[in-house]
């Protein structure tokens, strides 16, 4: 038994440190692909232009990195966070599974764009209409981005945090950035989509704060501490044959 405890912290141990590494890599690759793509998402006629095709090449594989830590988060934390509520567990993992589906789908749009220009440029066509399809490409990837990384994110980011909060496995000056965080980032989202202030406005900025300082703080404690106990499923058995009389 107590070896099956030992095996079970240590799988816990292991499981933590990559879900800390895996949201340190989220917060770098997402950073590092919207540095990346800034030619692209500049407003300028990219098509048009010489073109940074290198740059939004590695912005892409950025993104993919990003896609794969989003999930891999989810299948780290599940085995540890199912004990404590399967269904919570199992959702915050199926939203973390559409947040980078929904990057995916950003990402396949600019590279779509990358695409036009190489035709424009190697067959000399009138580049206007491709430009103009570029800008609409450029549009799904704003859509995306505000979907995924934001409304999405955000209730991802409630979901873990409350789970965490309840549980105490995690100090609470951590978790409360999260229930904070999570609201916030999405009413952000909605006031981006009704276009009361820009998505990488003053606001929009702001409202994104809580998240990245829940999920660095989240990742360094992941990484250097751990969950505070092991997280246990309730005993279930009955105690009726414990307390029942032996038989003769």
């Amino acid at each position: 038994m107590n070896t099956d405890r030992q095996t079970d912290r240590r799988t816990d141990r292991r499981n933590s440190v990559a879900a800390g590494v895996l949201f340190l890599i989220t917060e770098v690759t997402a950073m590092a692909g919207l540095a990346l793509y800034r030619p692209l998402l500049s407003g300028s006629d990219y098509v048009l232009g010489a073109g940074a095709d290198g740059r939004v090449l590695l912005g892409a594989l950025c993104e993919v990195a990003l896609a794969l830590a989003v999930v891999g988060t989810g299948v780290m934390l599940f085995p540890i966070l199912r004990r404590q509520h399967e269904g919570i567990a199992l959702g915050y993992v199926c939203v973390r599974l559409l947040e980078a589906v929904v990057i995916v789908l950003g990402l396949v749009s600019l590279l779509a764009v990358v695409t036009l220009r190489r035709d424009a440029a190697a067959h000399g066509t009138d580049a206007q209409p491709l430009a103009a399809a570029a800008r609409a490409l450029v549009a799904v990837h704003d859509w995306t981005f505000l979907l995924g990384p934001n409304l999405v994110l955000g209730v991802n980011t409630l979901l873990l945090a409350a789970l965490l909060h309840r549980s105490r496995v995690i100090p609470r000056a951590i978790t409360v950035l999260g229930l904070i965080g999570g609201p916030l980032i999405c009413a952000s989202a909605v006031a981006v989509l009704f276009g009361l202030y820009g998505q990488l406005s003053g606001p929009g900025t702001a409202a994104a704060l809580p998240v990245f300082a829940w999920e660095v703080s989240l990742a360094l404690w992941l990484i250097i501490r751990g969950f505070r106990t092991p997280a246990t499923a309730p005993t279930t058995a009955p105690r009726q044959l414990a307390d029942a009389p032996a038989l003769r």
